[in-house]
């Protein structure tokens, strides 16, 4: 049992490289304008980081000529310049941009306009407002300057709600909107979109399938031509420019010998894990996790499981899975649970006698992985034995000495505590 244990760790840290070096993308060069950046491994978004200051509008109009198919930009700014920031904004619209506030960033002050410009706008972090300050007390001055605001703001479709609360707050304060506001004023909006809320991403419909892992239930292949179609019919162009970034993963997260059970889109075979992985990241979004099985003697049928989301975690020697995470997912944390892998604590023509949870077998006329699965869902299971000829399951909590057991498959449960192999940044 040793030696076998020994083989798969090996064949998995194997298959753990092979991802880092196949899926780890070339340095992309980063082009800095005063607080504007673009990335040339995202060439259609560009990122304001900084202070709005007086050459900022040139600095904007400079990004725009290093990314002339920008589609979105990225917003992180306590404000500045009034009168710069309404140039950049007027620019924004001009062009047609989304712009997008990400989660644990912020856009004040200034910053709003150019939010407020965007074709397509969405606030995941703060946006904040206040009324416009100046150093001179020339009264004319800042009439013409809040004209100039108003005249803006009505020609981007900003809800009254929004006015009303920049000019009651005081230059010294912010008002920052709730999320409930965010909603309620329609602050996010899509192009096109009957309403301004944003609809959320349902995804797709989970799907009950085996074990991609061990093979005791094999699921039936999807037509290869389907799949093929599957994985090639996804397009980002399809998205819009909001939708396209917060569905890009930033980060994968690698597990060895975890199994993400069912929530399957398709399956498919393929050379390895690192192809397995690249599948998923070509779906646009709509893959979140995939689950490859390792083992060669495995000759027939999928070995690639592209996932709808994480789905149920469960032990397996031969799997590897990589779940991926946006800018605004947390990198996964350690966690234990019990397991029954079914390559390394399963042993067949074994009885358990005794220990049983019930008089009565937990099911009937159900296979044995599925034996095995009840128990692994059950806090008081330690084991399990199976019958294959009456087809019955029956759980322990409590397990009496080994026996033969002709007929019969026995399985032990085990605490084990998963983490990340490696988290790869995809950016």
């Amino acid at each position: 049992m040793l030696g076998s244990c020994s083989y798969w760790v090996g064949r998995l840290l194997a298959a753990t490289w092979l991802i880092v070096f196949l899926s780890w993308p070339a340095q992309a060069a980063i082009q800095t304008f005063g607080p504007f950046k673009v990335d040339d491994a995202h060439p259609d978004i560009i990122s304001l980081d900084g202070d709005i200051d007086g050459g900022a509008a040139l600095n904007f109009r400079r990004a725009i000529a290093a990314a002339p198919n920008a589609k979105l930009v990225i917003l992180n700014s306590p404000g500045g310049l009034v009168q710069i920031a309404l140039l950049i904004a007027d620019d924004v619209n001009q062009k047609k941009l989304a712009t997008f506030i990400p989660q644990k960033a912020g856009c004040y002050s200034a910053c709003a306009y150019i939010f407020l410009a965007g074709i397509e706008r969405q606030a995941e972090g703060e946006l904040g407002v206040h009324q416009i300050s100046s150093d001179s007390a020339d009264l004319v001055s800042a009439q013409l300057s809040i004209s100039d605001i108003i005249d803006l703001l009505n020609r981007f479709d900003t809800p009254v709600e929004v006015l009303t609360a920049m000019f009651k707050t005081p230059p010294k304060e912010m008002h920052v909107f709730t999320p409930d506001e965010v909603a309620r004023y329609g602050i996010n909006r899509r192009q096109g979109a009957s309403t301004s809320a944003v609809a959320e991403d349902g995804g797709a419909q989970p799907s009950e399938q085996s074990n991609p892992a061990s093979g005791a239930m094999e699921p039936s292949p999807a037509p290869e031509a389907s799949a093929v179609a599957a994985l090639e019919g996804a397009s980002l162009s399809k998205l819009s420019a909001i939708e396209e970034y917060t569905r890009r993963p930033t980060r994968m997260a690698v597990f060895t010998g975890l199994d993400l059970f069912g929530d399957d889109i398709t399956y498919v075979r393929l050379d390895d894990a690192a192809s397995c992985a690249r599948a998923c990241l070509t779906m646009s979004g709509e893959c979140k996790a995939f689950t490859f099985n390792i083992d060669p003697q495995a000759m027939r049928g999928p070995n690639c499981f592209l996932k709808s989301s994480r789905g149920t975690a469960d032990g397996n020697a031969v799997a590897i899975s990589g779940q991926l995470l946006s800018g605004a997912d947390p990198d996964p944390k350690p966690f234990s649970m019990g397991t029954i892998d079914p390559k390394t604590a399963l042993f067949d023509n074994v009885d358990l006698p005794g220990g049983d949870l019930s008089t009565r077998p937990f099911g009937r006329n159900i296979n044995a992985q599925q034996c095995r699965l009840a128990c692994v869902g059950d806090n008081r299971c330690i084991a399990f034995t199976y019958l294959k000829r009456k087809k019955e399951c029956w759980l322990k909590g409590a397990v009496g000495t080994p026996r033969y057991g002709e007929g019969m498959i026995s399985g032990l449960k085990k605490v084990m505590t998963f983490a990340p192999a490696s988290i790869i940044s995809l950016e």
